[in-house]
């Protein structure tokens, strides 16, 4: 029996399924490695999922928003557990592109839904994505607080997620649970995120761009946390007791924050990346951009009692290692 492992080429994807190799578990990845970032870069990882683990992991190129794709991609492979993690990511180009969220968050996971419900895994975790809080001023935010209000059509579509989901909860009592990841970053991480960007720029002595005048507040998660947050769910299925789950839910259906409980402002971020460069970082002070939110801020207290979930890594130490990884991947 397989763990099948959508947005496998992705940087989340690849860690899970990387970390689930490890532990000697049988992978299968999907992933269409289409062109939103560097299909270079998603190639690299998956080659690196090769070098490690061989034949442990199985990688099929293939659009989960395809009607009934799924199922004719994993015809005669027989799936226990899935981890879907295939999504059009992403706030800001959310704005630009609004059919490719439709096409890849909404068709796409409906498409998982029916394949998980034919197949009747034991357990579908997901990503949604602490954007549906939206402009929540209360902090930490909480999995009991309304999510009515999305800034963007990213944040739209993932609390669309959200709610198919809980409808097949319970329509077919399909286990679930879903994790609301708050910044992650690490090695092998995304061109498009600040971690990044900030750190090609320093290294190029070009200008970083800081939104609001660089006055933000981030819970960033380093992905070895989340990493073990999404197997700690993949293990521990929500019951189907009646019981409320986080989330208010009563079917099989859990959603936790997956954050480090601890936000840090934009500014300290920069000066990590240019002690770990070694180069000063020029800065250019912007006003805030349209769909984004002053602060994100996880609270973890669900997470932490149901599934044990303790992140250990803090910005001073991951910063580094991902700075360390970009120059080996890049030559930078």
């Amino acid at each position: 029996m397989a763990i099948l492992v959508t947005g496998i080429a992705g940087f989340i994807g690849f860690h899970v399924a990387d970390a689930l190799a490890a532990r000697g578990e049988q992978v299968i990845g999907i992933d269409d490695v289409n062109g939103y970032y560097s299909p270079a870069l998603k190639r690299a990882r998956l080659a690196e999922l090769d070098r490690r683990h061989g034949d442990r992991v199985r990688v099929i190129e293939a659009d989960i928003a395809v009607e009934e794709g799924l199922s004719a991609a994993l015809a005669g492979i027989e799936v226990e557990r899935i981890v879907h993690l295939a999504a059009q990511a992403g706030v800001r180009h959310s704005i630009e592109r609004p059919r490719a969220y439709v096409r890849a968050n909404l068709a796409g996971h409906v498409e998982v839904l029916e394949f998980a419900r034919e197949r009747r895994t034991a357990q579908l975790v997901y990503a949604s994505s602490s954007s549906v809080y939206g402009g929540n001023e209360a902090m930490p935010f909480r999995v009991e607080d309304a999510v009515d209000h999305p800034v963007s059509l990213y944040a739209a579509t993932k609390r669309a997620d959200e709610l198919m989901g809980e409808s097949y909860a319970h329509l077919y009592r399909l286990p679930q649970t879903g994790l609301r990841f708050f910044t992650v970053y690490g090695p092998w991480g995304r061109p498009d995120m600040a971690l990044w960007l900030f750190t090609d720029a320093i290294l190029a002595r070009r200008p970083i761009k800081l939104f609001n005048g660089g006055d933000m507040l981030r819970d960033f998660t380093y992905v070895d946390d989340v990493v073990a947050g999404v197997v700690a769910a993949l293990d521990r299925p929500p019951a189907d007791d009646g019981a409320v789950k986080p989330g208010g839910s009563r079917g099989p259906h859990a959603i936790y924050n997956i954050g480090n409980h601890r936000p840090e402002r934009l500014g300290r971020l920069v000066e990590l990346i240019e002690q770990a460069c070694g180069v000063q970082a020029i800065r250019e002070l912007l006003p805030m951009q349209a769909g984004d939110v002053p602060a994100t801020y996880a609270d973890i207290a669900p997470i932490a009692r149901d599934l044990g979930f303790a992140p250990a890594t803090g910005l001073a130490e991951g910063v580094p290692r991902f700075v360390d990884w970009y120059r080996g991947y890049t030559g930078a």
